[in-house]
């Protein structure tokens, strides 16, 4: 079965999927723009906190509402003792945030899970980063990062308004590298003049709301493959094709010595669950990775917003939230 917040351990101790898993305490918190905080968060103990790479995010497992959210690491990966986070504040969400903002003071303690990534820079001459609002998160590391190697690089960063957009002083140290288009001031982002040719050696990052990473996809169709990765802050719109591919195969849980079926309508992972197969699984969208799961045998068909299309041609891999099967039966490392 899924494993229960309940179920988790306490300070210092691996997490049951093998990941770091502890109680951190909020040594810091500041407001970075209207709606938004940052924490800042610290091993109460004084020990060294995992190591991790621009793009990663954790988990803060809020047991109180039974919710787990992610949020990207927006700190220096070479301070191995403060981890820090932005949360955005979404009054209509289930509470997480809400919960973040009204209740995690300096001093709390919040149990963490992590670090992950599946939005990793890879090495590039140029880099051309977009972000829209909250999504500014895991792109500020890249800056850094891209800035200590000496590579080419500039940001296009839009938001509601310049009061809404976190780190705006942080970033005027690149200068005119960063670009802002707050849109009360100047509009939607001019993706079309930014991306109307294929760069030569460039990757694109980008990270934002759904018609931000849309339309850039969009824009992107041209490029060469593998120029483009995004990070979403939900899961992606279902295609029609997908869905008329929806039908029942099996799959064989190899550890479990489990063979189970799995409906058009159901999930690999909720099949799972039923039958009592421990799985470890968080968001349920695709958008997380905590579900990732080796595939042994058969060809997975793809539903997530985390793997690049390098990932997905392998196989190796697949998120059992929301991804299927390619052919009427899948082998799994469960």
């Amino acid at each position: 079965m899924s494993v229960d917040i309940a179920e988790l351990p306490g300070p210092g101790a691996p997490g049951p999927c093998q990941e770091y898993t502890t109680f951190l305490r909020i040594s810091d918190r500041e407001r970075a723009a209207d709606g938004v905080v940052t924490l800042t968060l610290v091993d109460p103990a004084g020990r060294e906190l995992p190591r991790w790479t621009p793009g990663a995010h954790i988990d803060l497992i809020l047991p109180e509402l039974d919710l787990v959210r992610q949020y990207s690491l927006c700190g220096s990966p070479s301070d191995r003792h403060a981890w820090r986070v932005a949360v955005l504040l979404e009054p209509n969400g289930r509470g997480g945030s809400r919960h973040v903002h009204q209740e995690l003071g300096i001093g709390a303690t919040v149990l963490v899970r992590g670090p992950r990534n599946h939005f990793r820079l890879e090495p590039s001459p140029r880099y051309l980063f977009i972000a829209g609002g909250i999504g500014i998160t895991p792109i500020l590391p890249m800056i850094a990062s891209a800035e200590a190697d000496g590579r080419d690089w500039e940001l296009l960063y839009g938001g509601r308004s310049r009061a809404s957009m976190a780190f705006l002083d942080e970033l005027s140290e690149y200068g005119g590298r960063v670009r802002t288009h707050p849109q009360d001031e100047a509009g939607l982002l001019p993706l079309a003049k930014a991306l109307n040719a294929p760069r030569r050696n460039c990757q694109v990052y980008c990270c934002g709301p759904e018609p931000l990473v849309g339309a850039v996809e969009t824009h992107c169709a041209g490029w060469p493959a593998g120029s483009l990765r995004t990070e979403r802050f939900g899961a992606r719109p279902v295609q029609p094709e997908e869905q008329s591919r929806a039908t029942a195969f099996e799959v064989v849980c190899r550890r479990s010595d489990l063979t189970l079926s799995v409906a058009p309508h159901e999930s690999i992972l909720d099949v799972a669950d039923r039958a009592g197969v421990r799985t470890f699984a968080a968001c349920r969208e695709g958008i997380c990775g905590t579900c990732e799961t080796s595939v042994i045998e058969g060809a997975p068909d793809h539903r997530d917003s985390i793997l690049s299309d390098r990932q997905r041609a392998s196989g190796e891999s697949m998120m059992i939230c929301v991804s299927r099967a390619g052919g009427p039966r899948l082998v799994l490392d469960l």
